[in-house]
């Protein structure tokens, strides 16, 4: 099975000090891997002096070079041929990543997924009907949000999926008197309802139940489970309690049952929001804090660039990837919940001018052109 296996199959989702050094002993393995099967890859670590057997302690991922995710939007990496199953990225600024997972990644990421949402209560027997607050599924989307929303409505028996962007005619459109009229529907039935996908179409839909003058109570057992971000509406973001309170005052959906994911398409684990709503660090990745300016690790408390790492993947060197989010890492012990892992605060996107040097970086590293 590996360390890998080991890693994502076995042991609680939140134990830290019970996994560190498992953790170290599958990035270590991954890492020997990339490095023997990507020359790109191993250009990079061989210019910034750094070899997988160096991965012996937790100071030593901080050694390990992060890549931005804008270069992979730029670039392809990688470590295996072909691939089972990929996924990409939204392609808002124009570019997209594109993600190979190979059997052993899909079937940890199945076991990752599987406890995670049997851990927050979200796997049922009970009929439901979904309201999907992105993509309709076609032929030519290989989006991860949309992939993983349409996968989340396996977590309970489905009556009935009502997509917010429907595919017609060639290109994606906002149906709005759609999920307005299923609301309508849902709110007269038994089965349970859930709305997955973007907290901005959430916000919509509920701004639009407003103007109607709308008031659709949701049945006993519904959910929300948000993922994905504001992207492109960054603009009309709301804070969390003030979305929490629409989708109280007119679904009658409690806070309780808003569960909100955060995950990049480059890093795709999961990270589930506590009952406090923040995103602790599962045992299956490490989250640093990087300085802007010089890549240095930051303390708690401090806000820098998310770097995010795991051993999932074989088929790309994706164990420490850069993102253009501006982020604090906090103690477990902060948040009040009762789990002890770190829990990571992000706070938005940062300009992308400090993403566009560092993508620079690694690719002289690539081309071995830093003396």
């Amino acid at each position: 099975m590996g360390a890998r296996g080991t890693l994502f199959f076995r042991g609680a989702l939140y134990d830290h000090p019970g996994t560190e050094k498992l953790f170290l002993a599958a990035m270590r393995e991954n890492c020997a891997f990339q490095y023997r099967n990507c020359p790109e890859y191993r250009a990079i670590l061989d210019r910034a002096c750094f070899s997988p057997d160096q991965l012996r302690g937790r100071e030593d991922l901080y050694r390990l070079p992060p890549i931005p995710t804008l270069f992979f939007k730029r670039h392809r990496l990688r470590s295996m041929r072909g691939g089972l199953f990929h996924t990409t990225s939204s392609g808002t600024s124009g570019r997209q990543s594109r993600v190979d997972f190979d059997l052993g990644a899909l079937l940890c990421d199945l076991a990752m997924s599987l406890r995670a949402c049997a851990a927050h209560g979200l796997i049922s027997p009970r009929p439901t009907r979904y309201v999907i607050l992105g993509y309709q599924p076609h032929r030519g989307n290989h989006m991860g949000v949309m992939k993983s929303a349409f996968l989340s409505t396996f977590l309970a028996p489905a009556v009935r999926r009502t997509y917010a962007l429907t595919f017609r005619e060639g290109e994606y459109r906002l149906d709005m008197e759609g999920l307005v009229a299923e609301l309508r529907r849902c709110a007269g039935q038994r089965c349970p309802v859930r709305l997955i996908g973007f907290p901005s179409y959430l916000h919509f839909l509920m701004q639009e139940l407003e103007h109607r003058g709308l008031r659709l109570p949701m049945p006993p057992g519904s959910k929300v489970l948000l993922g994905g971000g504001w992207k492109q509406f960054y603009r009309q973001q709301v804070d969390k309690p003030q979305l929490y309170a629409e989708v109280l005052d007119r679904l009658s959906i409690p806070e309780e049952a808003v569960h909100e994911v955060f995950s990049v398409v480059e890093h795709p684990i999961i990270y589930w929001d506590c009952p406090r709503h923040h995103f602790h660090v599962p045992v299956f990745s490490r989250v640093v804090i990087r300085d802007p300016e010089t890549l240095e690790p930051l303390p708690y408390g401090r806000p820098g660039l998310v770097d995010l790492m795991t051993p999932l993947l074989k088929s790309a060197p994706l164990l420490s990837i850069l993102t253009d989010d501006l982020g604090v890492l906090h103690p477990g012990e902060s948040c009040g919940c009762g789990c002890g892992a770190p829990w990571l605060e992000v706070l938005g996107r940062v300009g992308m001018s400090e993403i566009k040097t560092c993508a620079a970086g690694a690719e002289e590293y690539q081309r071995g052109e830093r003396g």
